[in-house]
């Protein structure tokens, strides 16, 4: 007997060493084993969109440029699987890697991938985890891939004679045959396939490339019977409602501004966007092109045809201009009390006196009635705002700073603002429904006899004004025993205001300060040195009152793509309104 044996060489003929490129199925979408699970990417699911013009990687590697040894020319599905031609860098690392493709010495491919949405699912035991949305990102070529289909196209063999003779012809056969079959029970294998499967198979003597081909139309076929169904729930948890999806992708890109903010769970799956990536998300989630988009045209695009882009740059603006809004200092508006409005028109406030005291009732004898006094005071809101624009440029730029500064400026303002108009109501003393100002000695017995205050005689005035709140009645001239809590002064009386109140750590009873209960407040938009107030707590009674439209407390957005400006215009609408309700909790020295 004389043997004939041959060399076997694995050569991809798709490579062209002199153009450095070379075809590959990068995926055949089989499932792959992950730590307690099973992940599943399946190809109706797919966004290749990102795939055409994306690095070709040296083991998923992306730390530098170095790491990169091509990119990819072109992408499509064929019935094999995910193909693509890549084309290798020049330089001496990437012309060795093409060295060994060339060789069969490498042949192992994998893929890099972002998934928007997961869906969990059981296949008996098996936890599947099913991606609703993914996107590759890069191709690498790796020493162990993670789907074993993966390979660089048109591997063949080459044979050399050794000048050798074979015999018994019918045991090759027998055992290539006998590779075929093992071949076609790792590939039911890998696909998650049963043995029945490649009993089949086998039993139809199928070829190697027959299985694959079939393995892969039966995952194709078992993914579409395994897609869910869209329900409500997973309408928000998959992010295809599109206010949920506005609200996190708003989060995410405020994050990006502020990274002390902790980023919920559903809304990491935008972290990290860019404007121009953002707007390629919406608008292939709207189904509309955006492969061959630069990024100006991504975010013009965006803005014009799709009301999701301008919405979700609008709930940035809102989160950052709440959260200035929110910081700013707040001034005499601490001596407010807050409420709503239902409309724009007045709003009567009415003040209740003292419940009638309760009288002795004979045995068999009747109850009288008892009547409540009560008063009415009025004022309205008004709307107040303003528009500012972020230019085309800023968005395309990626300028976060246009996305924080602004805002931060606008949710000051209007804390500002709002500070200014009870600032304004403390200092003009304005008349209420009995005819006489807020502040008046014979009628209200709240306003000092002296026409100024001086810093000598602070401590003097502070027990004069508390024991006039001691003092004040209600409407039925009864006793109300109001405890002052807030000193209120301009910035010129601060220092010797607070020596007034501190505390001192006094060894004898005589030396406390009887005053350090109170709280001082510095109001900047008081003008009057001379003039300083003692307010009891608003929680105890009324004083000042302040309201929002019903619904809409603080500052509003509203966002829309500009014509007439370049980008996206902002307008920041407060409505408002304040107004003295009660005057019996307030002193004015001065």
């Amino acid at each position: 007997m004389t043997l004939h044996s041959r060399s076997f060489a694995p050569q991809p003929t798709t490579l062209d060493t002199d153009a450095r490129t070379v075809e590959a199925i990068v995926s055949t979408f089989a499932d792959v084993q992950k730590p307690g699970f099973i992940e599943r990417l399946p190809l109706e699911n797919a966004d290749l969109s990102r795939l055409v013009g994306a690095p070709v990687l040296d083991a998923h590697n992306a730390r530098s440029t170095r790491d990169q040894l091509g990119v990819i020319e072109a992408a499509e599905i064929r019935p094999e699987g995910l193909w693509v031609r890549l084309r290798l860098r020049a330089n001496s690392s990437a012309a060795s890697v093409l060295t060994d493709i060339q060789s069969g010495i490498i042949r192992g491919l994998s893929i890099g991938y972002k998934v928007g949405a997961w869906q969990e699912a059981r296949e008996g035991a098996r936890r599947i985890r099913i991606a609703r949305t993914w996107t590759p990102m890069e191709v690498s070529i790796v020493p162990v891939p993670a789907d074993p289909g993966a390979h660089f196209r048109n591997e063949e063999t080459t044979m050399e004679n050794d000048e050798e003779t074979i015999e018994h012809q019918d045991d090759a056969q027998h055992e290539t045959r006998a590779a075929v079959n093992a071949e076609i029970r790792t590939i039911a294998e890998t696909a998650g396939l049963s043995r029945s499967w490649a009993d089949a198979r086998i039993d139809a003597e199928a070829s190697a490339e027959d299985a694959r081909r079939a393995a892969f139309d039966a995952m194709r076929t078992r993914s579409r019977e395994t897609a869910p169904c869209t329900t409500r729930a997973r309408i928000i948890e998959d992010h295809t409602d599109p206010a949920a999806m506005i609200e996190r992708a708003g989060e995410a890109m405020f994050a990006r501004m502020h990274p002390e903010h902790e980023l919920s769970a559903p809304a990491r799956a935008f972290a990290g966007m860019r404007m121009s990536e953002l707007a390629r998300e919406v608008l292939h989630r709207r189904g509309l092109p955006v492969s061959t988009l630069s990024e100006d045209a991504l975010i013009t695009r965006a803005l014009h045809t799709t009301s999701d882009f301008p919405e979700i740059l609008g709930n940035t603006v809102g989160r950052a201009l709440r959260r200035a809004y929110e910081a700013a200092p707040n001034g005499a508006r601490q001596l407010a009390r807050q409420t709503t409005a239902r409309d724009f028109r007045d709003k009567k406030a009415i003040v209740f006196g003292a419940a009638p005291a309760p009288e002795k009732v004979l045995e068999g004898g009747e109850f009288t009635y008892g009547t409540i006094d009560e008063s009415a005071e009025s004022y309205k809101l008004e709307t107040f705002g303003k528009v500012f624009g972020i230019s085309r440029q800023a968005l395309v730029n990626d300028d976060l700073g246009a996305f924080s500064r602004l805002p931060m400026m606008m949710g000051a303002a209007a804390k500002a603002f709002e500070a200014t108009q009870i600032a304004s109501l403390i200092a003009s003393n304005p008349t209420m429904s009995d005819g006489k100002a807020v502040f008046h000695a014979a009628g209200h017995k709240n306003q000092s006899a002296s026409s100024g205050s001086t810093v000598a005689n602070i401590t003097t005035d502070l027990d004069t004004a508390r024991l006039a709140l001691r003092r004040q009645t209600g409407l039925a001239g009864e006793a109300i025993n109001l405890t002052p809590k807030y000193v209120l002064a301009p910035p010129e009386l601060e220092t010797a205001m607070e020596q007034a109140i501190s505390q001192v750590q006094a060894t004898r009873t005589s030396d406390t300060n009887p005053f350090a209960a109170l709280s001082l407040i510095v109001e900047a938009r008081l003008t009057d040195t001379g003039q300083w107030y003692l307010a009891a707590d608003p929680a105890q009674i009324d004083g000042i009152e302040y309201a929002y439209l019903e619904g809409a407390p603080g500052p509003q957005i509203e966002t829309r793509a500009g014509f007439e400006v370049d980008g996206l215009k902002v307008k920041v609408r407060l409505d408002f309104g304040a107004g003295w309700i009660d005057w019996r909790g307030w002193y004015r020295v001065g």
